[in-house]
């Protein structure tokens, strides 16, 4: 996906994974082809370096968010029945409502899902950082079933706001179906039923409905198959709520409630960051299908964003996969971007190349990566593929263009309006 922006949000739940050890991993839908590409703070921007490909995060998420699991002290997940006993919480302030605790969270789960038995009951009330969440395995007679809910408030028109409630792109997250609609109060909802591995290696499916009111109440509810998400058995056919069930789950006016009681975080902006200038035009997928070189015939792309774009070609060989990141200036991590193996060109730019395995399960997929910096710090990275998306198994032996090709093509004055 696009190197992203600082996103306090992100920042909340991505706490909340490190201090569950990973019970629950937090799949966020995937902005990819739609997000933002603003500037990373420098603590950001060094995380984005570690890994495979120095600074370039790939696309293709799995679904929507939902929060881990409590654990004990000895790494037990604790249920909200044993955990002990906590002081009374505050009062609410004039314009807050009263804190809602763990287990009024589960309770409100347990009263709004369909009559059944439930166990490994988990949660954090809004009093707790870093977000209010509950999770509970749900049996109605048909197999037992993870269901759980997040509740957090994101800035109403935000991009964020906009990426959470739009079906994500097929390239990058598969999915059966997913339906978007807005409510009489004007709230966004999303309905997404897809699955939590996106290479389908095992059949777990994971559907979610994501709303978003106008005051920026943001409700995330996951369901799954199975009675856990990851490293459990598949226990029947389809989760348990369909559609119009998840669609009702997620509108109820109790989790509203929560969401308003969730204490203000002085971290997050009260403003949308500016946009960044980008590419000319705002579509770095149009300005990508303008640099190819010829005899491939791009077969779809992106959607229009200044920052993130991508193209599937097919030259006869099998389709491949192209994308683009355009990134304003990013001198900072400079040194961690370009090693003793890259290059500098006349002009000042940097160049580092990079071939490898994909990273998102496609059998005998590999990623060839051309990262380069202008001297003034704008950095453009190509990544290619040889196949039509990272998820589904090789189409080709190797990516449709060759690195020189992709040198070019991330070379070209056309990113910055020249040329």
């Amino acid at each position: 996906m696009p190197v992203e922006d600082h996103d306090p949000f992100e920042d909340r739940f991505a706490a909340a994974l490190r201090q569950a050890g990973g019970t629950f991993e937090s799949h966020r839908l995937d902005l990819a082809a739609r997000a933002e590409t603003r500037g990373r703070k420098l603590r950001r921007r060094r995380a984005a370096v570690v890994g495979g490909v120095a600074g370039v995060a790939l696309v293709g998420l799995g679904a929507a968010l939902v929060l881990p699991g409590v654990r004990a002290d000895d790494g037990r997940r604790q249920s909200v029945a044993d955990r002990p006993s906590t002081p009374s919480a505050p009062s609410a302030s004039p314009t807050r409502p009263a804190p809602v605790s763990a287990d009024d969270l589960v309770r409100t789960l347990e009263r709004l899902l369909p009559k059944g038995q439930f166990s490994d009951e988990d949660g954090r009330g809004t009093g707790d950082e870093p977000t209010p969440y509950a999770r509970v395995v749900y049996d109605d007679g048909k197999g037992k079933a993870a269901v759980a809910v997040a509740v957090d408030r994101v800035q109403p028109g935000s991009s964020q706001a906009f990426g959470a409630t739009t079906c994500p792109d097929k390239v990058f997250v598969p999915y059966d179906a997913c339906a978007t609609s807005k409510l009489a109060d004007g709230s966004a909802l999303m309905v997404l039923q897809g699955y939590e591995y996106p290479d389908r290696r095992v059949d777990t499916k994971l559907w979610t409905a994501e709303l978003v009111t106008p005051k920026g109440q943001h409700i995330s509810v996951q369901e799954w198959n199975a009675p856990a998400e990851k490293d459990a058995s598949v226990s029947r056919a389809r989760p348990p709520l369909s559609p119009e069930q998840l669609k009702a789950l997620v509108s109820a006016r109790e989790w509203r409630a929560v969401a308003d009681a969730i204490p203000a975080d002085p971290r997050v902006p009260t403003t949308e960051p500016s946009r960044p200038q980008g590419v000319p035009g705002g579509s770095v997928s149009s300005t990508l299908a303008t640099l190819l070189p010829k005899g491939v015939k791009v077969v779809s792309k992106g959607v229009a964003d200044p920052g993130f774009g991508y193209v599937v070609l097919d030259d006869g060989k099998g389709a491949s996969m192209v994308q683009v990141n355009v990134q304003p200036d990013m001198r900072d991590v400079a040194g961690d971007l370009f090693g003793s193996g890259s290059k500098t060109l006349p002009d000042g730019t940097k160049v580092a190349t990079h071939q490898g395995l994909g990273e998102k399960g496609g059998r005998g997929v590999v990623m060839w990566t051309v990262d380069t910096m202008r001297a003034d710090g704008r950095r453009v990275v190509i990544s290619s593929f040889n196949s039509g998306a990272q998820n589904t198994p090789a189409t080709r032996p190797a990516p449709a263009l060759t690195l020189k090709q992709m040198e070019a093509i991330a070379t070209s004055a056309k990113w910055f309006g020249r040329g």
